[in-house]
């Protein structure tokens, strides 16, 4: 069975698993999350934090951004350009609107970053050995495999698998945030 096979029958599967977890414990759960990120130090010493706008039954990242932005570090979130993802810093969230996948972007009067100091990315599911699961497309991939920055893998504890199929283009993370723990990837 090939690689991509693979993954996609995972893909689902983890899916699935999120889906049929309620929005108000998705709640409660990211809000721990968002707890446990405070306290790697590469991230808190961060002052260009790259993050998504969440999507369905990603962890939500309402407070991270707003953190962010509290703190007066500058809030990077991504926009598809030409097929890839382009980072940009957002001054506040009132300067996003709907873009590719209906996923709030950033607006066009926003400057494109540039510098990324870490970056939090959607997972769908993630091995402890740093390979992650995404939705398939590549964007985090070919992003991820152009940046020095900290990559930070945000998701909750029952996606985190034993092993997932990898391929040669799969970027491995740095960290592992969920709800019970921090894992660093050595």
């Amino acid at each position: 069975m090939s690689v991509n096979i693979q993954k996609a029958a995972l893909r689902k599967h983890l899916l699935e698993k999120r889906d049929a977890t309620s929005a108000e414990l998705r709640d409660i759960l990211s809000g721990k999350i968002h707890q446990n990120l405070k306290k790697i130090s590469s991230y808190t010493n961060s002052q260009n934090v790259a993050c998504y706008f969440p999507i369905g039954s990603e962890v939500n990242t309402h407070d991270i951004m707003l953190n962010v932005l509290e703190q007066g570090k500058n809030l990077l979130l991504p926009r598809i350009v030409n097929d890839n993802l382009e980072f940009y810093i957002v001054p506040n969230l009132e300067k996003l609107e709907k873009g590719s996948f209906e996923i709030m972007e950033p607006k066009d009067s926003c400057k494109k970053a540039e510098k990324i100091d870490c970056v939090l990315i959607p997972t769908v599911g993630v091995s402890k050995s740093g390979v992650r699961l995404g939705y398939g497309k590549g964007y985090y991939d070919r992003f991820l495999s152009s940046t020095n920055a900290v990559k930070i893998s945000l998701t909750y504890s029952k996606q985190i698998v034993k092993s997932i199929p990898s391929d040669s283009h799969d970027i491995k993370i740095d960290w592992i945030v969920t709800e019970d723990e921090n894992v660093k990837i050595s």
